[in-house]
């Protein structure tokens, strides 16, 4: 592009900017494999009916994240709504220990039919998917308001090369100053995005493995 040569900076901005776009990319595909990982948990443990989402390659980031904003909306209805029934029929001593995790056998037969009217089942792990689920929330929500924000990104529908054939190179030049511009508002966009983006999906897929860890503890020491 004739551009080019007026704003040498310009291709290693592009490429700077396709490196982050992927970096975002791969921090939503890990994303949509945790929440798919902590679905197969819920349907197991707390009796959901949840489908797995999927990634679409070939819709917006806005669009997928959109796909993960309803998913989360729907995972913290269910929690929000296990949690308030659980408060209304447990003593505030026996749901404290819940959210702790440190019920003893007899405190765990305490609470195991307001488990089994709420979740469906009364179990060790149940009672472990929903104690770790709560005491999470906060993870839940902020990875939540970080798919508002990734999607609300302006670079989603950036062009960011367009050949001009027969051009003036004048004109073209100019365009290649607007493209600059473009350019820089996107890394910096981009930027931003990443310095929230990764810390929160690094804490919600590490809160989703310590799930499995958990769930598998209990499934070692207390086998079926």
């Amino acid at each position: 592009m004739w551009s080019d040569i007026f704003y040498p900076e310009n291709p290693k901005k592009r490429e700077k900017l396709v490196r982050r776009n992927q970096e975002i990319k791969d921090l939503m595909e890990g994303n949509f494999y945790a929440t798919n990982q902590l679905i197969d948990v819920m349907n197991e443990h707390l009796s959901c009916s949840f489908q797995h989402i999927e990634m679409n390659e070939d819709a917006t980031l806005q669009e997928n994240c959109n796909v993960m904003i309803e998913c989360m909306h729907k995972i913290q209805a269910v929690v929000e709504k296990i949690d308030t029934e659980l408060k209304e029929k447990l003593d505030p001593t026996l749901y404290e220990k819940l959210l702790s995790l440190s019920l003893s056998p007899d405190e765990f037969e305490l609470i195991s039919k307001a488990l089994e009217a709420v979740c469906g089942l009364a179990t060790l792990a149940s009672a472990t998917v929903i104690g770790l689920l709560i005491d999470k929330g906060v993870i839940l929500a902020n990875i939540t308001s970080t798919f508002v924000k990734i999607g609300a990104l302006t670079v989603a529908s950036l062009v960011l090369e367009v050949v001009f054939m027969g051009i003036d190179m004048i004109v073209e030049a100019i365009l290649g100053s607007v493209e600059q511009h473009q350019l820089i508002e996107a890394l910096d966009e981009y930027g931003k995005a990443l310095k929230e983006f990764k810390p929160a999906s690094e804490k919600y897929q590490h809160s989703i493995s310590y799930v499995q860890v958990k769930i598998e503890e209990i499934n070692e020491y207390f086998p079926a």
